[in-house]
């Protein structure tokens, strides 16, 4: 190496050192950074108001696969994939399967009710007109789909809409509905 490379290398240690310094705002205990709702983490609880007025939380749904869908009325693709997880649904349901659909529309109950009427679906719909669920899974792409394992563990994150009842996702779902 010469003289200019061993410049630049010791430039780039003494900023990396700098920047990481800097940067650090650890306590006494290290700091651990998780990606809320990211594969392999404990997915995050949540509590939200379904269609009914009732409080549902993430939480009572431990031991169960959970298909955790985050849409709203005025997407399209979002529109488009319900059929299917409707069917995805009814089909596994009593083997464990649940479905909450959340709709992150400011006016969400009025919105959400129209598109029922044309549109009836029975899993459960949330409502998460202030986004607190939308923003503890980092979500700005719509429809984004999460599966929860029993355990409470996020295994896929899914961006876009698809047809569940085909395809990797489905085979997932039914494994690990099946084991």
């Amino acid at each position: 190496m010469n003289q200019f490379g061993i410049i630049k290398f010791g430039i780039i240690c003494l900023m990396t050192v700098s920047f990481l310094s800097g940067c650090d705002n650890s306590t006494s205990e290290p700091q651990v950074s998780r990606q809320v709702g990211s594969v392999g983490n404990v997915a995050p609880d949540f509590t939200l108001t379904d269609m009914h007025g009732q409080k549902v939380s993430l939480s009572q749904f431990r031991g169960k696969v959970v298909v955790l869908n985050f849409w709203a009325t005025w997407c399209p693709p979002c529109r488009e994939e319900m059929p299917s997880m409707e069917r995805l649904y009814r089909k596994y349901q009593d083997k464990g399967l649940v479905m909450l659909a959340v709709n992150v529309e400011e006016n969400g109950k009025q919105a959400v009710e129209n598109f029922l009427q044309k549109n009836p679906h029975s899993f459960p719909i949330l409502l998460d007109s202030e986004n607190v669920a939308q923003n503890g899974y980092g979500v700005f792409r719509f429809p984004e789909s999460f599966i929860i394992d029993r355990n409470g563990v996020v295994v896929e994150k899914i961006i876009g809409a698809r047809d569940w009842m085909s395809g990797s996702t489905y085979k997932l779902v039914s494994f690990l509905l099946n084991g």
